[in-house]
């Protein structure tokens, strides 16, 4: 059976009506949006969950497109069958009304303020080249010279600062009703300038940008602003009285940023998955945003993709690859011993609580635990189970955990990465020579600081242990760390092979135990297994003098080691 084509990477409306590609009709955003009538509208949800698609149709259903002569041009069709269609001609009224300034920031992910504001301005000047037309029209001498140098990128930075708000009544004086402005990815430059270094001139051009743009324009009718994270009113959007913030936490708007649990059912069906279902659930649901329980929408369309090509494809971290996954680097490297034991239960599918910050400060984001955990959230990392206010604090508090198991993974990945990292900058020489020398007691007590450094998860426990034996022990001089080799009648975890054989070869072998006291038992039981399955026959058969069995056992933090030469 033929399928229509996923959109996986097409975030413009048109094209993707245009050429065919599978909608997930999110077009009654339209009517709320009219409905709640709010002047500038912020939206906020994490990367990847439709904002750029949905900010391209709004565009398309509002504005009033003009070709190079300034002739109409209509649009209606790209809308036949879609839900908006079937709204009273209240909100059809206002299709192909309005003159629209649109301006993604994206691009303005550059290594100094310099580059930055140049692809910002860049920007605002394609904006004046798609309107030219305006020009046309009953403006003065003094507007089309200035018109023309923010057009060509010759005016200087303070015309440009009040750019959006000039461009707005040149689009009023000619179309003769006020201007839509749409700004996607409004937060980009300064995340980019706050990690660069120089967020304050940035965060001053923005701030004058957009109180030019929202709060002082006459000629505005409204505007939609959607970004990651919600910046503070107090550094960006000061004294604007009219702005409206809609997160995750709010019900307004809540099933427009994502797929629903139904949206997610019917697009299964239509690909022929439907025995797919619970399993995009799992891995790429778990979100809630306001009341609405919705699926990452992009990890989603990935996955259709993949199991249409192979039917027995597994579920990957899409994500991954998208997000901005240096701030879980960022809670980690600041994580006290209490968050390393959240993180480790939020790592078992249980829930921490913790205050909810909804303003952003960036340097409050790496100054503050709690403004790393609130980063997160907004970010998609975790997700709300339930939220209660404290009437003494006067504070908001949410339960979180983490949504799917895609989040769960990239977690886990990042955090036995960073640990990889880290330990390659520890002097593990102590850590060696007691491992090599056999003194059970010193090796036990490096084993137990470094695994007190980390942050380890219950629920895969055998493969955090794993990963860190392989860490710890990659990097003795003369030897060669294998992992679940092949030997005797099984596979051990670890050998730790001397490049000569002249020296003593090891076998480890380790378990974990669910409770303190059983790691005597379970580490003898290591010892046997590996005894049993003949795990270091090889090695002796390869002319090895002398081998040792290492029979390890945790439980959570601590570990007891025993020793057999063979």
């Amino acid at each position: 059976m033929k399928y229509k084509p996923l959109p996986s990477g097409a975030d413009h409306f048109e094209k993707l009506i245009t050429r065919g590609y599978y909608y997930v009709d999110k077009t009654l955003l339209i009517q709320e949006l009219l409905d709640k009538k709010g002047d500038v509208n912020l939206f906020t949800r994490p990367r990847r969950f439709g904002k750029t698609l949905n900010m391209s149709m709004l565009q398309c259903f509002f504005e009033d497109r003009r070709d190079d002569n300034g002739v109409k041009q209509d649009h209606s069709s790209l809308f036949e069958g879609l839900q908006i269609m079937q709204a009273s001609e209240r909100y059809l009224s206002h299709m192909g009304q309005y003159p629209v300034i649109s301006l993604s920031l994206k691009s303005s992910r550059q290594p100094d303020f310099s580059s930055a504001y140049r692809m910002l301005a860049r920007q605002i000047a394609q904006e004046f080249w798609r309107h030219r037309f305006v020009m046309q029209g009953d403006m003065i001498q003094e507007q089309k010279d200035r018109y023309e140098e923010l057009m060509w990128e010759k005016a200087d930075r303070e015309s440009f600062t009040d750019s959006l708000r000039f461009l707005s009544e040149c689009l009023e004086k000619y179309y003769g009703k006020k201007t839509v402005i749409f700004i996607d990815e409004y937060d980009v430059p300064l995340d980019h300038a706050f990690s660069e270094g120089y967020y304050d001139e940035m965060a001053c051009f923005i701030r004058s940008l957009y109180e030019s743009a929202f709060k002082s324009n006459t000629s505005l009718e409204f505007a939609v602003i959607t970004g990651c994270t919600c910046i503070s009113k107090q550094s960006i959007f000061m004294g604007m009285n009219n702005l409206k913030i809609i997160t995750i936490r709010n019900r307004n708007f809540d099933e427009y940023y994502g797929f629903t649990g139904q949206e997610v059912k019917k697009i299964c069906t239509d690909f022929g998955l439907e025995h797919k279902i619970q399993t995009v659930r799992e891995w790429y649901g778990g979100y809630i945003f306001g009341n609405a329980h919705v699926c990452n929408p992009w990890s989603v369309i990935c996955f259709i993709e993949d199991m249409l090509a192979d039917d027995s494809s597994f579920p990957s971290p899409y994500w991954a690859n998208t997000s901005e996954n240096s701030i879980v680097r960022t809670m980690i490297e600041r994580a006290d011993n209490e968050t390393k034991q959240e993180l480790e239960i939020l790592m078992e599918g249980k829930a921490v609580e913790k205050p909810v910050y909804e303003d952003i400060t960036y340097d409050g984001i790496y100054n503050s635990v709690s403004s790393l955990w609130n980063y997160m959230f907004f970010s998609g990392y975790f997700r709300k189970e339930a939220e209660r206010m404290d009437e003494n604090l006067k504070q908001v508090f949410a339960v979180f955990a983490i949504p799917n198991e895609e989040v769960r993974l990239i977690l886990r990945t990042k955090i036995l990465a960073w640990f990889e990292e880290k330990i390659k900058t520890k002097n593990r020489t102590s850590l060696f020579q007691a491992f090599l020398d056999h003194d059970i007691k010193a090796l036990e007590a490096e084993l137990t600081k470094l695994l007190a450094e980390t942050v380890s998860f219950n629920d895969a426990y055998e493969s955090f242990y794993h990963a860190f034996l392989a860490s710890v022990f990659s990097g003795i001089k003369g030897y060669l760390v294998k992992s679940n080799r092949e030997g005797g009648s099984g596979r051990s975890d670890l050998y730790i092979i001397p490049l000569t054989r002249k020296k003593e070869a090891f076998v480890i072998e380790f378990k974990t135990a669910q409770r303190f006291r059983d790691l005597e038992p379970k580490a003898m039981e290591a010892l046997k297994q590996m005894k049993d399955r003949q795990y270091a026959g090889e090695l002796i058969e390869d002319g090895y003098a002398k081998v040792c069995r290492y029979g390890i056992a945790f439980y959570k933090k601590d570990c007891l080691v025993i020793p057999e030469v063979i």
